[in-house]
């Protein structure tokens, strides 16, 4: 038996796929919720779209600084695993996040192997909290799933070099998944009453972009300056926020998506720009030119590609590489695996566990 611990939209996303191969292997998974992301457009709805498996049980840990929200999920979850009739073979932890470093120090304090999807990511920029999480929970895993062979190579030069393996991304199972489901059910005129044809999309959600006036005003003034619409679909932590700036007229802010209608966003969509690294490989996969609103990325070989441009903030990059000519599609190539990683995944946790 396995316990998963999730907290946040990207790890609901691969669950998705991850929890339905894990059964079809007949292995038995328990599911946490830490209640990081806690609002219902970014949590809820995920459980009944996606058919995630239902949760054990939700640690509610609600928002909080970084450490506060760390040590809040380490001291329920410690409590939760104490008071299990049968401990766990070992925890599962998805990519970078709070509940996956707090799960994977509470894990390695009670002697439980930990499984860590998403392995050997680095950005090489210790000030943000994502790559700290990265470093840790690398160091402290037992079983680790590289998203491309750069992953098992950086890994392999930290010392790092048993158990690990080149699964692929299981996002990619996913996009593949429900971006056809997506394409059947979902209708673009049902998420947005844009009277264009013609958009991008906007996602921020890093304090680094939204919490620094001059970063966020710089991103504001680059959108101005496009002779485009870009759809902003708004985390709801950022509502009172904005509500100083004087947003452009050709910005579009929109509620949360659930992950299909994000998918229909995506598929009809021009152009990407984000501080997210999960959208910069959904853009890639569905052949969408992006732009990075940060001033590196874990995903180089999308930035390789021609693909990903890293921008940062300053609005004059911005705007000259939303105007650049759209990559040779013929020369598109699959990054990050075959849409298969989930079922690779589940097969090795199994022959880890027997």
């Amino acid at each position: 038996m396995i316990l998963t611990v999730i907290g946040a939209r990207p790890q609901f996303i691969k669950a998705a796929v991850v929890s339905e191969a894990l059964k079809q292997y007949n292995i038995e998974e328990i599911i946490i919720h830490t209640g990081q992301h806690y609002d219902d457009e970014m949590s809820k709805v995920f459980w009944e779209e996606l058919k995630i498996p239902p949760i054990s049980v939700n640690l509610e840990v609600g928002s909080g600084s970084q450490s506060f929200q760390t040590a809040k999920i380490m001291e329920s979850l410690d409590e939760y695993i104490l008071n299990m009739k049968t401990k766990p073979n070992a925890v599962l932890v998805y990519g970078d996040t709070n509940s996956t470093i707090a799960a994977a120090l509470v894990a390695s304090k009670v002697n439980i192997p930990i499984i860590h999807i998403e392995s050997g990511l680095r950005s090489f920029n210790r000030t943000m909290p994502e790559e700290i999480n990265r470093i840790v929970t690398d160091h402290l895993s037992s079983l680790l799933f590289c998203s491309s062979k750069k992953g098992v190579d950086q890994l392999n030069k930290e010392g790092i070099n048993e158990n690990v393996f080149n699964s692929g991304d299981v996002m990619f199972d996913s996009v593949l998944k429900f971006g056809a489901i997506a394409e059947k059910k979902i209708k673009l005129s049902e998420i947005t009453d844009s009277k264009t044809s013609a958009y991008s999309i906007l996602t921020m959600h890093r304090p680094s972009n939204t919490d620094n006036q001059k970063n966020l005003e710089n991103i504001l003034s680059a959108v101005k300056a496009i002779n485009q619409t870009i759809i902003w679909p708004l985390h709801p932590r950022l509502k009172s926020i904005i509500q100083g700036y004087q947003i452009p007229v050709n910005l579009k802010i929109i509620s949360p998506l659930s992950y299909l209608n994000m998918m229909c966003l995506l598929q009809n969509c021009n152009k990407v720009f984000t501080d997210s690294g999960g959208l910069q490989k959904e853009a890639y996969w569905l052949k969408k030119p992006c732009i990075t609103l940060r001033g590196e990325t874990e995903w180089t070989e999308t930035v390789e590609s021609g693909w990903n441009e890293i921008c940062g903030t300053d609005a004059e990059k911005i705007i000259k590489s939303f105007y650049k000519n759209v990559p040779n599609i013929n020369q598109w190539v699959p990054l990050y695996g075959t849409g298969n990683s989930a079922n690779f995944i589940a097969k090795k946790i199994y022959n880890y566990l027997n």
